[in-house]
């Protein structure tokens, strides 16, 4: 399953996890480490760029953070990023540079690469989202399954059993997700990729395609 691979869905130099997605295959394998990697990684980051505010959250001084918003540690918001009203930030998120986290969005265990958008009302949870990555208004990530078990990423006849309870998406750059999308737990889109508003998207989506309907995904030329 290579288009699943870290290495073929983002560009590295665009998130300070860098290092964490480095030494995994498949991204949702970092997902039980993001909460360590922050708070090792928090205790380094430069003090004339970043601020410590509350227990484990490191905050960045070009970030706008607006006061209606709830952050809970541990977390890192990147340089110029912007945190709208209300924004609900559960912990274990890294949010990238200039990333946009929107009125009433939620955030839980992810990993927001640098400009990523999630603006207005998105779930995004267990989950890992690529350099410009946008979810329009209203998409979110399902990240249990109804019958609870453990998740399986699937393409076609191919398989890999994670052995995880709670994945959401991984996005890959420059993905764009419509307004009203539900993406099921274990999807993975490919760089490039677009997803029709109203969408309910499961599986593996390939690079530089336009997912219309689980029938229909056509190439981009």
């Amino acid at each position: 399953m290579e288009e699943c691979k870290v290495c073929n869905l983002y560009n590295l130099e665009e998130t300070i996890a860098k290092e964490l997605l480095e030494k995994v295959t498949y991204p949702w394998e970092a997902l039980v480490q993001i909460e360590d990697y922050i708070i090792k990684l928090g205790n380094t980051l430069d003090p004339e760029k970043y601020e410590k505010k509350g227990e484990n959250i490191w905050i960045a001084k070009s970030a706008k953070v607006m006061p209606t918003a709830y952050i809970q540690g541990p977390a890192i918001i990147g340089e110029n990023a912007e945190i709208r009203h209300c924004a609900f930030i559960r912990g274990k998120a890294i949010i990238g540079n200039g990333a946009v986290v929107g009125n009433s969005t939620e955030l839980k265990n992810v990993i927001l690469f640098n400009k990523v958008q999630v603006p207005h009302y998105n779930y995004v949870g267990d989950s890992i989202l690529g350099h410009k990555a946008h979810m329009g208004a209203g998409s979110i990530t399902s990240n249990v399954k109804s019958d609870k078990k453990l998740i399986i990423i699937k393409n076609g006849e191919n398989k890999i059993e994670t052995g995880i309870k709670k994945i959401g998406a991984m996005l890959g750059d420059e993905v764009e997700v419509g307004c009203g999308s539900v993406l099921n737990p274990g999807t993975i889109v490919g760089k490039n990729t677009n997803i029709y508003p109203l969408s309910s998207v499961r599986g593996v989506i390939p690079p530089k395609s336009i997912y219309k309907n689980k029938n229909e995904i056509v190439q981009k030329y």
